[in-house]
């Protein structure tokens, strides 16, 4: 792990975690504006609006100490997505969620990336629990929190302006992501 001005990076064999950076901002803008990729993540925006929705993690960085990690393929240098912990005002919980390219689905990228994500969650900030808020048509990310070891617990609600979108959540403890730790 090494240090980036707002937060640690992690790697993993394929993958770059670290805070955002503005030369992240293509990609990110790229995956809001694909009306697919974006559905289940507050839904498409223009590049002025992606923008302003880029800067909150760089914020959240520095005013919680934690946000989603930018995600940057090893073997291309691309920025792919992104997976981490957050918890905006109001939030269920304490949550580890990701997002990619549609370019970068079916590759176990998010699996790689969210194993990493959790791990720090639990090492570093000390959290009891990880959720992860998922959309019922969203099945890629229900594959995905299962096989990671979450479980559904039922309906949840997201604070305003996400109030009406229905979400499922799923999670599971620290201790229940140890004990199966070794098995992902």
């Amino acid at each position: 792990m090494t240090a980036h001005p707002l937060g640690p990076t992690l790697e993993t064999e394929r993958l770059v975690l670290r805070p955002q950076q503005r030369s992240d901002f293509d990609g990110f803008a790229e995956l809001l504006g694909d009306e697919e990729a974006a559905r289940h993540i507050g839904g498409h925006l223009p590049r002025a609006a992606a923008w302003r929705k880029f800067l909150q993690m760089p914020g959240a960085w520095v005013v919680q100490g934690f946000a989603m990690f930018s995600v940057i393929e090893k073997a291309s240098g691309q920025w792919i997505g992104q997976a981490g912990p957050w918890q905006p005002e109001g939030w269920p919980s304490t949550e580890v969620g990701w997002s990619f390219l549609r370019s970068a689905w079916g590759k176990g990228y998010a699996r790689e990336a969210a194993i990493a994500a959790i791990d720090w969650s639990f090492e570093t900030l000390g959290w009891t629990e990880v959720i992860h808020s998922i959309a019922p048509a969203n099945t890629a990310s229900q594959v995905l929190a299962a096989r990671l070891g979450s479980v559904n617990r039922g309906p949840g609600r997201l604070p305003p302006p996400y109030e009406d979108s229905p979400v499922d959540i799923w999670g599971q403890s620290r201790e229940e992501w140890l004990a199966r730790r070794s098995s992902l």
